[in-house]
């Protein structure tokens, strides 16, 4: 078991209704799974919510065998203890990159390696360049991000989370940015690091994409309706929510 999420409940201020209803689901190490739903499903709340990046109030969430419980369960300062251990098994990949625009692919991706691990330059930029090469970079390590096309900021921008050594890698509508005809090029860099063990979660409005993962988790109203293998789900649906999406996804 790498990823749990048990019972997560999450209002937003200023919404009566939470946005999370009890939402659950369970991964099993090195699964790439993608999350879908409407929008305001709890797709990205959820993903936030795994991250630390937002709290919520009741649930558990168990990210390889280290628990994180609710602000409504535990104190201030043992639950930040939690998220400190949770988070060193986590990676995030942003919609937008955010690589440093003065640094290059290898620069970007040996900073938080020697800043935050304290790892030495030389085994930082060992494995940047193992990471770089895996993704197909090889020829643009050097490149600063203005050099590089949108697709290959994508995978610099997932070298750099790898880089921490993640057991987790979160994604937030990775092909949202991306020209259309970059979009299987995404896929197909999934399916590499996919090949490296690490859980991958993505969150997506993209059906090809989604078609292409090795399960699928389909969210409405804040719960999982419907799981299971993309061959499945995507074309057999059992749920009239789930059915609905995919007509107007079509």
């Amino acid at each position: 078991m790498t990823l749990k999420v048990t019972g997560l409940v999450r209002h937003h201020h200023g919404n009566p209704e939470p946005t999370l209803r009890g939402l659950s689901f369970d991964l099993p190490a090195g699964t790439l799974t993608a999350l879908l739903g409407r929008s305001g499903a709890g797709k990205s709340t959820v993903l936030r919510c795994v991250m630390g990046l937002e709290p919520f109030e009741s649930g558990t969430i168990e990210i390889d065998g280290v628990v994180v419980q609710g602000t409504k369960d535990v104190s201030v300062d043992v639950r930040a203890g939690q998220l400190k251990a949770a988070r060193a098994a986590l990676g995030l990949v942003f919609q937008s990159f955010e690589l440093c625009p003065h640094l290059t692919a290898l620069d970007n991706c040996t900073l938080a390696p020697m800043q935050v691990k304290q790892k030495s330059r030389g085994d930082a930029e060992k494995r940047a360049r193992e990471l770089l090469v895996q993704l197909g970079l090889e020829h643009r390590i050097d490149a600063f991000p203005e050099q590089l096309s949108g697709g290959q900021k994508q995978r610099v921008a997932i070298a750099r989370a790898l880089a921490m050594e993640p057991r987790v890698l979160l994604y937030d509508e990775p092909t949202s940015a991306l020209d259309p005809s970059m979009k299987n090029e995404v896929l197909q860099t999934l399916k590499r690091v996919d090949a490296t063990g690490v859980t991958q979660v993505v969150v997506t409005h993209d059906l090809a994409l989604a078609r292409g993962v090795e399960h699928v988790c389909v969210l409405d109203h804040g719960v999982v309706i419907e799981s299971g293998a993309p061959a499945e789900v995507l074309q057999t649906p059992k749920h009239d929510s789930t059915k609905a999406l995919l007509k107007d996804w079509v």
